[in-house]
């Protein structure tokens, strides 16, 4: 009891009590479809799925995490949603922090979908213990980060499947508008023709992230845990972001199908390399003034050397792609995280850049390849499109080269998109299953992202 106690003692701290604001409790309220549980959210992405609210989802939330300043940042983040001017939510965190929170979680199991976004080196084994439980997941990416993970990951779908629920990882990037948008245009043949395959000089894909570790979330400096640069925790880069592009490699370029990595992928090659976080650095993003005898391994000459940055190039049905991710300690004026992103058909080109030229917002473009002529196919396949998405049109900047114009109001940002993910979660959960290929594409996107991490390693 005195654990739950820690809730009103640390929301003390922030002059807010959560508990007393939504004027409901889970006895109170029968029409609750579904009932959270937060798990050690160690991530600012836990907080982002409640960013919003469901109205078939209860407001009062279950936290089971271990005492610190992961848990007070995550209950400080969620109370500034509630507070919000704008459309607040209502949010009440019910909170244990005692040491055995997991043990305390699987035996009171206070809710039906777990919601988990944290240290990667313990979630698969999270993720086995709730589905084991019989309660649903919602999981943060990456669900695996080394070989040993995918082998117990692809424990955990065999288990969901026996125990009848679901487990699904938070695939953002499936809802920016202009990913969104690359893939349409790429299922009509006239403007895309068929989908190059390439080779690994000139792959038929190619998608880079660049991400910052100094950064802004909700309006406020983010403080990262120390264990985000360790790569037994966090993971290192090839299988953190890269897990969002090979997601956007098979369901852009294969909508709708199955991919079994036992017979349709080839691992090709890989790379990794290190950013350097000198002590400065370190401090000005963690708040500590010393580095955790953990990150001792990785330091030289007091600089932290953090594989956070990763390539990687494999087939898919034949079909040639490169990913590669990149960390920088902070961001350029003005900028932010990018995606780079580029799709070969016969046809044409469809190419998303969002660097110092784009304003760092993301821009798509269409090129024609050498020789053809899509005026035609563009201005029937723009009807379509804007009958789908108003507003949308094509640009024209010179001989075969267009831009998409895209209204503002499809540019929601990154955090509203966690919102969208767990809309579609919602929704798969009142169907009582996810579409057929998600399960098997999740399995094959981290069979792709650990086992090129070995290729890396032999490096």
């Amino acid at each position: 009891m005195k654990n739950f106690i820690y809730i009103v003692m640390t929301l003390a701290l922030i002059n807010v009590s959560c508990t007393t604001q939504t004027g409901k409790t889970k006895t109170q309220d029968k029409s609750c479809e579904v009932q959270l549980i937060t798990l050690a959210p160690g991530h600012f992405h836990a907080a982002l799925v409640q960013k919003t609210s469901y109205p078939q989802v209860c407001k009062d939330v279950f936290v089971y995490a271990p005492e610190g300043n992961e848990l007070k940042d995550h209950l400080k983040r969620i109370e500034g949603y509630n507070t919000r001017a704008e459309s607040p939510t209502a949010w009440a965190q019910i909170v244990y922090t005692g040491p055995d929170f997991l043990e305390k979680m699987l035996s009171e199991k206070k809710g039906n979908v777990m919601i988990t976004a944290g240290n990667n080196g313990q979630k698969t084994a999270y993720l086995k213990a709730a589905l084991s439980a019989g309660l649903h997941v919602l999981a943060d990416k990456p669900m695996a980060i080394t070989v040993d993970n995918f082998n117990m990951l692809s424990e955990c779908f065999e288990i969901a499947r026996k125990n009848g629920v679901l487990l699904y990882d938070i695939m953002t990037e499936r809802f920016e508008i202009t990913t969104i948008l690359q893939k349409e245009f790429s299922m009509i043949p006239g403007v895309y023709g068929e989908q190059l395959l390439g080779t690994p000089d000139n792959p038929g894909i190619l998608k880079e992230s660049v991400h910052h570790f100094l950064k802004t979330v909700s309006g406020s400096p983010l403080i990262r845990p120390a264990w985000f640069f360790d790569v037994e925790q966090q993971g290192n880069g090839i299988v953190d972001v890269t897990t969002h592009l090979v997601d956007l490699v098979m369901w852009g370029c294969f909508p709708g199908q199955s991919i079994d990595y036992k017979k349709d992928v080839e691992l090709i090659d890989a790379n990794r390399w290190t950013t350097p976080i000198s002590r400065a650095e370190f401090q000005k993003v963690t708040g500590m003034d010393v580095f955790p005898d953990y990150l001792k391994k990785d330091l030289r000459d007091d600089v932290l050397h953090v594989y956070s940055n990763g390539d990687m190039t494999f087939k898919i049905k034949g079909v040639c792609a490169k990913l590669g991710v990149i960390w920088n300690y902070s961001f350029p004026e003005g900028g932010g995280d990018t995606h780079y992103s580029v799709m070969k058909g016969s046809k044409s080109h469809l190419i998303i850049e969002q660097g110092k030229a784009q304003g760092y917002k993301p821009v798509l473009t269409i090129k024609a390849v050498k020789g053809v002529d899509l005026e035609k196919e563009l201005s029937e396949a723009i009807k379509t499109i804007a009958a789908k998405y108003p507003g949308v049109a094509l640009l024209k900047q010179q001989e075969g080269v267009w831009t998409v114009d895209i209204p503002a109001s499809y540019h929601n940002g990154h955090e509203a998109h966690f919102g969208q993910v767990t809309e579609n979660f919602l929704k798969f959960l009142a169907e009582g299953a996810l579409p057929e290929w998600e399960v098997p594409n999740m399995i094959t996107k981290y069979y792709i992202t650990t086992h090129t991490l070995e290729l890396a390693k032999k490096k």
